[in-house]
C-alpha cells in the first residue's frame, strides 16, 4: 500500500479545478496534485519537460474532454501513441453526457469515464474512488 498518490488535473475551469482539489483533499489530505490547463500542457507534464510541474508516482489523470489547445480526445491520442506512457491511467471527468463521447473515451481505455453533474457538486464520489484506487495501487520497485 502507498500513502501518496499523485493526480494530474487536466482542466480548463478553474473553478472546477479547485473543486476537485477540495474534494480530493478532504478524503486524502496527503494527495500530491499538479494541474494541467489543456492537454498540451499536460503532455509536457507527463514527459517530464515543465520544471515547475513535476509529477510524482504513482500517478493518475484526471480528465476534461473540452479544452482549448489540445482537448481531451487529442490528449487521449497522444498518451496512447507515446511507447512510455500508453499505460497511463486515465479517468475522464467531464460535463459530456454523450454515448459517443463515452465510447471514444473507452476506445482509447480510459479507467473510468464520469459526468461532473452525476459525479455532485462535492465531487464525493470521485474523492471516494480515487482514495480506494490509492489504496489498491503497488508502488514500482
Amino acid at each position: 500500500m502507498i500513502n501518496e498518490l499523485s493526480v494530474l488535473i487536466v482542466e480548463d475551469d478553474d473553478v472546477a479545478a479547485e473543486s476537485i482539489a477540495r474534494s480530493l483533499k478532504k478524503v486524502s489530505p496527503d494527495i500530491y496534485l499538479v494541474y494541467a490547463e489543456h492537454g498540451k500542457a499536460a503532455m509536457t507534464i507527463l514527459k517530464k519537460q515543465d520544471p515547475m510541474r513535476i509529477l510524482t508516482t504513482p500517478y493518475l489523470v484526471l480528465l476534461d474532454l473540452n479544452m482549448p489547445v489540445m482537448n481531451g480526445f487529442e490528449f487521449l491520442a497522444s498518451v496512447r501513441e507515446d511507447a512510455e506512457l500508453k499505460d497511463t491511467v486515465i479517468f475522464i471527468l467531464t460535463t459530456s453526457n454523450d454515448d459517443n463521447d463515452r465510447s471514444q473515451a473507452y476506445d482509447n481505455n480510459v479507467a473510468g469515464y464520469m459526468v461532473k453533474s452525476a459525479v455532485g457538486p462535492q465531487f464525493a464520489k470521485l474523492a471516494t474512488l480515487l482514495d480506494a484506487y490509492k489504496n489498491a495501487v503497488e508502488p514500482n520497485c
